[in-house]
């Protein structure tokens, strides 16, 4: 099992596992025995069977767009969003949609190809989880996490740019 990281930098054993989008024609493969995080497009699509349940989330790809679960969110415990590639930047966007448009109080994860140097930046557009890419140093994670003691523009972390706090 992988690690995750929670927002304080602490790790914690990830008990959740990523179910992959299955092929044409096949079905939803999702393990008895622990919790899962499957597909946004199949959770709505399957919703009376998921719903309230706290062992299955759901997962994002960086081109799925968040608004199809608007007025859902908040009954999922976990949300992922997959990062296919260290260059693509649409999963920050998802996640400041998910926290600030439609109001996600849960876990918000990164997942895929996250990097040490992204952590901070991650933090700041709402996410609280992250899983590392395999080949990456864990136990560096708070450092990176905190590395920026101030951020210059408004964001999840903070309502106001640093030039309003400043003058307050």
């Amino acid at each position: 099992m992988p690690n995750v990281i929670s927002p304080d930098g602490s790790i914690r054993q990830d008990n959740w596992v990523v179910v992959p989008r299955p092929a044409e024609g096949e079905s939803l493969d999702i393990p008895a025995d622990q919790p899962a995080l499957i597909p946004a497009d199949l959770w709505l699509a399957g919703y009376e069977h998921f719903t309230g349940r706290q062992d299955i989330g759901v997962w994002f790809d960086s081109h799925d767009e968040p608004e199809i679960l608007n007025g859902h969110v908040n009954e999922l415990p976990v949300i992922a969003v997959n990062f296919p590639k260290f260059s693509d930047g649409r999963g920050y966007s998802i996640g400041r949609l998910l926290r600030e448009r439609f109001g996600y109080v849960n876990e918000l994860r990164a997942i895929g190809d996250v990097l040490l140097d992204q952590l901070q930046f991650m933090k700041r557009c709402g996410f609280d989880a992250y899983v590392l890419r395999a080949d990456k140093d864990i136990n560096k994670a708070a450092r990176c996490l905190n590395f920026f003691s101030q951020g210059y523009q408004a964001a999840t972390d903070t309502d106001m740019p640093l030039f309003r706090r400043r003058a307050s």
